[in-house]
């Protein structure tokens, strides 16, 4: 009997296929499921993660509320047209805290795991207010209301307990000053020690240059904040993952 008639038996009757097709999925399965037992944490630990502070949470919310994912990835893939453009591909660790993640897979407009600190809070304000009249071509709705629609921290807390819940580690000294962090980050006359203890890196300005925090301020903050907490230069990774 030669292979062409195995396979032919095989197709042939049903229950052997099906038998077979089991054995070989469970192989498979085996095969990628099992070394993770032998590992302590599947995401690589990276210096520099932290959770977002309650301004930049707040703004990750508004991005969401408003669909901005479904025509920006954040995930740049391992490829080098992709790095080439964008930056370093993207590491797990970085989307250890996104509930639910961003990465994506469609791109009308450009990836955004690398934008923070690459245009400046005007050119975003300007891009958020009028996408085209910075890029001409752009389909990108306009979203200068947020700049009139003021926040308040009343339920900053417990945005921030909610994500505790599923894991992000929020302390307690993090959760009392969810109102008083909020408010420091926009506020670069405020004592903003605290917050940027709490939350190294975290840039503290008045993002849109307005009378107090607008859903303006919390989108742009994250944004800003996208890709720069990660030091690529002295960042080697993990070989025997």
């Amino acid at each position: 009997m030669g292979i062409l008639d195995k396979h032919k038996f095989i197709e042939t009757n049903a229950s052997i296929l099906l038998v077979l097709s089991f054995l070989v999925v469970s192989i498979g399965g085996i095969v990628q499921i099992a070394p993770l037992f032998w590992l302590e944490n599947t995401i690589e630990k990276v210096e520099g993660m932290r959770p977002y502070s309650p301004l930049e949470l707040t703004g990750r919310d508004i991005y969401i509320r408003e669909g901005c994912y479904v025509c920006h990835s954040q995930m740049i893939r391992p490829m080098r047209d992709e790095v080439e453009r964008y930056g370093p591909y993207s590491l797990a660790a970085e989307s250890m805290y996104d509930h639910p993640f961003q990465w994506g897979s469609k791109r009308t407009g450009p990836d955004l795991a690398r934008v923070g600190g690459r245009y400046s809070d005007d050119w975003h304000i300007a891009h958020l207010t009028n996408p085209q009249s910075v890029v001409p071509e752009s389909v990108m709705p306009k979203y200068g209301f947020l700049k009139r629609k003021l926040i308040d921290p009343k339920y900053t807390r417990d945005l921030m307990e909610t994500h505790r819940f599923v894991g992000v580690p929020y302390d307690d000294a993090m959760l009392e000053n969810a109102s008083a962090d909020f408010r420091a980050q926009a506020d670069p006359d405020s004592d903003y020690d605290g917050l940027l203890e709490r939350y190294p890196g975290a840039q503290v300005r008045n993002f849109d240059g307005q009378a107090g925090i607008s859903e303006m301020d919390a989108l742009v903050s994250y944004l800003q904040m996208l890709g720069t907490l990660v030091d690529f230069s002295t960042f080697t990774p993990d070989a025997s993952r």
